[in-house]
């Protein structure tokens, strides 16, 4: 039976060739809009999280602030100041943190031979490497030996390299930092960044050896990696900071946390936000294509209206005539479904990639917008494409299949 109806759905379809091909081509218009969008969707957030990819994993940032809430003695407006003391108080009362790093910063005047530039120096644990996920692209990171030992080395970001260095190598020379001698270990992996956090302009060196540089007890901020459940880890730091710091811990101003699981899956829900809507015009224009080829299998219907009386008659039921037009239908479906994904790649291919960071960042177009069309668009375009072509081919099955064969035999 089923090669029954493929040879009638083939047939019918070769009978009405340029017909059932401009119908095909509306539908892989349309297959190939929704394929498009989807990628462009994916690219899209494929794109935005690379500037964020330091922030992977469960991380914690640490800032200091001010009270805005009076607490015991502590009245509003308070500066809070983070100190290597939080540093033990932290490992020792949340104990979900993995790792923990300071962060103490500086603007010094780094000098290479001839050229010289200010830059942002960064004092850190060694363990900073791993919480920040960094990327070395030269060298190494400095290690906890050489943190220990007060060892004044330094890892450069990739500007100041390119800065100072030019195409020159970089490590084992001699960098000048506020005219004190740091050693070139490591050069870190451009990265996708902009804004105060852009990794590419600063130059990290050990926590013990940044106290040549400045005082060092008061320190800017800590990030902490950890495990378990992210806002007890967070409520428990801030609990912490509270106790020690004697304010309200409902006062969020007091200290600014930096929840990067939070905050990412923030920013997820809004790429599939615009994801769900751009899913939702690609579904609208393949709706156009099936509201053509309805249109078609309802003409179809009616010039073939005798042929159905024909069939009837000859003791053919109504799930035949049901099952043999929807049979065109999704025929017409998959063969411009075909056509369509044909199309997208093409075009996928054609475009290379759309500007989205290179527009702000230079050298950043590995983080523009990449048209990959990859397995789960396909499924989802299936997806859309089946519940379409079902939907514009059932209504005109229904409706030849429901035909009085008496009718129809008279039917001129």
């Amino acid at each position: 039976m089923l090669r029954d109806l493929a040879h009638q759905a083939y047939a019918a379809l070769r009978h009405n060739r340029r017909r059932s091909l401009l119908t095909m081509l509306g539908m892989a218009w349309g297959i190939a809009t929704v394929v498009l969008l989807l990628a462009y969707g994916d690219g899209f957030e494929r794109g935005l999280m690379i500037a964020f990819e330091t922030f992977g994993g469960s991380q914690i940032a640490l800032f200091p602030g001010r009270t805005s809430q009076q607490a015991g003695g502590t009245k509003a407006g308070t500066e809070i100041k983070l100190t290597r003391d939080d540093l033990e108080y932290l490992r020792n009362e949340v104990p979900l943190l993995k790792r923990i790093s300071p962060e103490a910063s500086k603007q010094a005047v780094v000098v290479y031979g001839t050229r010289s530039q200010n830059y942002s120096v960064v004092g850190v644990y060694a363990s900073y490497e791993r919480i920040r996920h960094i990327a070395v692209a030269e060298g190494t990171f400095f290690s906890e030996q050489e943190d220990f030992a007060h060892n004044r080395v330094a890892v450069l970001g990739h500007d100041v390299k390119k800065k100072l260095f030019s195409g020159q190598n970089a490590i084992g020379d001699i960098v000048r930092l506020d005219g004190i001698s740091y050693q070139v270990v490591g050069v870190i992996k451009r990265m996708i960044q902009d804004g105060d956090d852009n990794m590419n302009g600063k130059v990290y060196v050990p926590f013990s050896a940044m106290s040549d540089l400045r005082n060092t007890y008061n320190i800017d901020m800590m990030t902490m990696e950890y495990e378990g459940p992210h806002a007890k880890v967070a409520e428990a730091v801030r609990q912490s900071m509270a106790y020690h710091h004697n304010f309200d811990p409902k006062d969020k101003r007091a200290v600014f946390i930096f929840d990067s699981v939070e905050e990412l899956s923030e920013i997820r829900i809004i790429t599939t936000g615009i994801k769900i809507l751009l899913g939702f015009i690609g579904l609208l224009t393949l709706g156009i294509g099936g509201v053509g080829l309805m249109n078609i299998m309802l003409v179809s219907v009616t010039q073939r209206t005798r042929e159905i009386g024909v069939e009837k008659a000859l003791g053919a039921k109504r799930w035949h005539i049901l099952l043999q037009f929807l049979a065109e239908a999704l025929v017409i479906t998959l063969v411009g479904g075909l056509i369509g994904v044909v199309l997208a790649y093409l075009v996928s291919w054609s475009v290379g990639s759309l500007t989205l960071w290179s527009a702000f960042i230079e050298d950043a177009s590995e983080g523009d917008i990449h048209l990959y069309i990859d397995l789960s668009t396909l499924i989802w375009a299936t997806g859309i494409l089946s519940f379409v072509g079902v939907i514009s081919g059932m209504l005109p099955a229904i409706k030849a299949s429901r035909l009085d064969p008496i009718e129809a035999l008279r039917y001129e």
